[in-house]
């Protein structure tokens, strides 16, 4: 099977030594996947991380004029090559480990958005590191409770539109290779007279996960996230696990809002995008189930 694999980027941690920690394990989970035998392409989250770089350089230019502003497509971008490179360093140990002969490749990837998507007038994405009420007024930038835990920066989130480096990724697919693409949900771009050129964003990697799986013709999205089940009723005493489950019957639950905005709603929604015919099947769970997921046996399986 050829399957995408989404990584949260809070499942990676924050500081490096966490996510060094949480590479190794992530790698140490998937590299059975990869060892049967299936196509992998792996993409993952950047929200703490891209928060963090970018509000380096923010404080840093208040304490010394040689510190550069930097565009937030450029933090992007050093996130993806930050996580990637710590993941790639955990997988090729782990094969080693393993006497696996799996190669592993990183992609820096660029996502087409619209340049009029309407998300540029409402920043909803948290990233970022949390902080109190309090520390959120002193903040020069948008601010917003997130699912309880504090208060986050937020910036816009555009639909992707397609991806610009779809053609090597595949290529290096068929060559054998497990790619790690789309970090962060990808570098988001606009399409100029003179080019492209990167705008002030994130993209939700749910969504780009899904529109990379279906570009490539993927069997298969595996969304991961902290929870083995997608749920209704989610932290209720109504509360209900979703296993097996089709496209029309999740579309009912979506349509009844009972998914929260920015945690599993987009999830659930990247999911019912990408499973559009019976050959396609998604699942969410987490990662400690994404081996067994493959056969159907846990998580959230979403099927034509």
């Amino acid at each position: 099977m050829r399957i995408v694999i989404a990584l949260g980027g809070n499942a990676l941690g924050i500081d490096p030594n966490e996510q060094l920690t949480n590479a190794k394990l992530t790698a140490s989970l998937l590299l059975p996947i990869i060892n049967s035998g299936h196509e992998v392409v792996i993409t993952h989250g950047n929200g703490p991380q891209v928060g963090l770089i970018n509000l380096a350089f923010t404080e840093g230019r208040k304490r010394n004029d040689k510190v550069y502003e930097m565009g937030f497509s450029e933090c992007g971008a050093m996130s993806q090559g930050y996580i990637a490179y710590h993941l790639l360093n955990a997988f090729n140990n782990e094969a080693l480990k393993d006497k696996s002969d799996k190669k592993f490749v990183s992609v820096v990837t660029n996502i087409l958005v619209d340049k009029d998507d309407p998300a540029f007038l409402s920043p909803t994405k948290p990233i970022g590191g949390f902080y109190s009420y309090e520390e959120s007024l002193k903040m020069p930038y948008p601010m917003r409770e997130d699912s309880g835990r504090g208060y986050r920066r937020v910036i816009a989130s555009p639909k992707p539109k397609s991806i610009l480096e779809q053609d090597e990724i595949e290529a290096l697919l068929k060559k054998g290779y497990t790619v790690i693409c789309c970090g962060g949900g990808g570098i988001p771009v606009i399409k100029t007279d003179s080019g492209y050129e990167g705008v002030d964003a994130v993209i939700d990697k749910d969504f780009a996960s899904s529109i990379l799986a279906s570009a490539i013709n993927a069997d298969m999205l595996i969304i991961l996230t902290a929870v083995k089940n997608a749920c209704i009723n989610f932290n209720t005493e109504n509360e209900k696990a979703l296993y097996q489950i089709n496209t029309n019957d999740l579309r009912k639950h979506l349509t009844n809002n009972e998914f929260k905005a920015g945690s599993m709603k987009p999830k659930v929604e990247a999911c019912l995008e990408f499973v559009t015919n019976p050959k396609r099947r998604a699942v969410i769970t987490d990662i400690e189930s994404a081996a067994s997921s493959l056969d159907g046996k846990v998580g959230t399986v979403i099927t034509y």
